[in-house]
């Protein structure tokens, strides 16, 4: 088996996930309260050197790394070093976009760390920045595409209200009338949440579970902007571009070392 051949083409695999990510970036730079997505490191990941032996109670087998000057008597090789890398995972960039002012009364961004909490009508419930609120028929407080705000006790109305404003809290006030807070929600490690939708995020095992954020503090009328900086996600496509040029070189010279071995010897 050829190893430089499967080192140079899971190369080519990791930077094509790489670019897969920096393009779904760019293609969110307006998308509003969007998140970037990251590398988070690429693994070594296949057999490395070791030994496999049995425990002293005849059932467990262990691996251990083998050392050098260990001799082999008694133990068994399961593997001599690593064939590639792989792309292990992408995460969440958390740092916050650029607040634009836009004085829709139900526009709204999250001052700190934390998500808005939104559900669907199946139950379903996730979590988002983007704060562009619109009302529906019934009066309710729901996101462009109809899932509902959800406040400390489910979902947010105002009824027929003709005035709603949100205040610095939270508070939704409809005609004068104070008729339910904004919940905020964070994770012991947000980065870790994942993607279901375009601006819909869920828990994952890394990040936990959400907790509700005591002092809320909202910007009324305005909307938190994508943290995608175009230039560098850029410079990351052009970087991923040139590693993915060089570990195709690596495979095609790879591939003619090889040719010309087998020709070799088949004269031999």
């Amino acid at each position: 088996m050829n190893r430089g051949i499967y080192e140079a083409a899971a190369g080519m695999i990791v930077q094509e996930t790489n670019l897969d990510v920096v393009a779904n970036n760019l293609a969110n730079v307006d998308t509003t309260g969007y998140k970037r997505r990251v590398s988070a490191n690429a693994d070594f990941s296949a057999l490395m050197d070791g030994i496999e032996k049995v425990s002293e109670d005849a059932e467990t087998k262990i691996t251990t790394v083998l050392p050098a000057d260990m001799p082999f008597k008694g133990r068994k090789i399961i593997g001599s070093f690593a064939l590639a890398t792989v792309f292990s995972e992408d995460v969440m960039d958390t740092s916050p976009g650029v607040v634009k002012t836009t004085e829709s009364p139900l526009d709204m961004a999250i001052d700190g760390p934390g998500f808005f909490s939104v559900a669907d009508g199946e139950g379903n419930t996730f979590y988002t920045r983007e704060g562009n609120f619109v009302l529906d028929n019934n009066g309710n407080i729901v996101t462009p595409n109809g899932m509902s705000l959800q406040g400390e006790g489910g979902n947010l109305s105002v009824g027929n209200a003709t005035h709603v404003e949100v205040n610095r809290t939270g508070q939704i006030i409809a005609d004068g009338e104070a008729v339910g807070r904004v919940s905020v929600f964070n994770f012991e490690n947000p980065t870790y949440l994942r993607h279901e939708a375009r601006n819909l995020l869920t828990p994952t095992e890394q990040s936990g579970e959400p907790e509700a954020v005591a002092n809320v503090r909202i910007w009324s009328g305005a909307l938190e902007m994508s943290n995608v900086s175009v230039v560098e996600e850029m410079v990351r496509m052009i970087e991923a571009q040139r590693v993915y040029e060089g570990a195709s070189k690596a495979l095609m010279t790879h591939d003619e070392q090889t040719s010309k071995l087998i020709t070799s010897f088949s004269r031999g």
